[in-house]
């Protein structure tokens, strides 16, 4: 994708202008992460002209939206599956089994923690808590909580998004 093609579609700039309205005059930078999501929702990932792009739209460095797009895990910076399985590796997870859920999820898709699928349907992301550790393990897929997971649970989601790759999504 050149860089010239990078255009967000009216609609979405319409909602970027929303965003920026939230903050002061002169604060845009204020709306970065939130530009970020649409951003990423849109293009399916942060390329590096995709972030040049955003960093223009907010009239911001470009490298202020790198150092925000490379520090959270909720951001790719390179192309995902059409579902990524993000699994909570933190504490709690843990100790609940979230790696043997990691083991049981790359044995099942023939992929490893930061790898994509041959088909491009699934990503498999391990990251830092999703803020639903009574529900452990866990994992979000797009953005919906699959929680209490057991290999069963994992086979019957992984099944689910093969059928229904955009049900990650609320409301669909």
């Amino acid at each position: 994708m050149s860089q010239e093609n990078i255009q967000l579609p009216e609609d979405l700039l319409q909602e970027v202008g929303r965003q920026i309205a939230k903050f002061p005059e002169g604060m845009q930078k204020s709306a970065l992460l939130s530009v970020l999501h649409i951003a990423q929702a849109h293009f399916g990932h942060l390329s590096e002209p995709v972030m040049d792009y955003v960093a223009r739209v907010l009239h911001i460095l470009p490298i202020e939206v790198y150092e925000v797009a490379t520090f959270y895990s909720m951001y790719d910076t390179v192309p995902v599956g059409k579902v990524k399985l993000e699994v909570c590796r933190t504490g709690p997870c843990m100790i609940e089994g979230a790696e043997k859920i990691v083991s049981y999820i790359e044995n099942t898709l023939g992929i490893k923690d930061g790898e994509t699928t041959s088909d491009g349907m699934f990503t498999l992301k391990t990251v830092e808590c999703l803020g639903a550790c009574g529900y452990a393990p866990m994992l979000q897929a797009g953005e919906k909580f699959h929680e209490h997971l057991t290999e069963a649970k994992v086979d019957e989601l992984i099944e689910h998004y093969r059928n229904n790759p955009k049900a990650n999504y609320l409301g669909l």
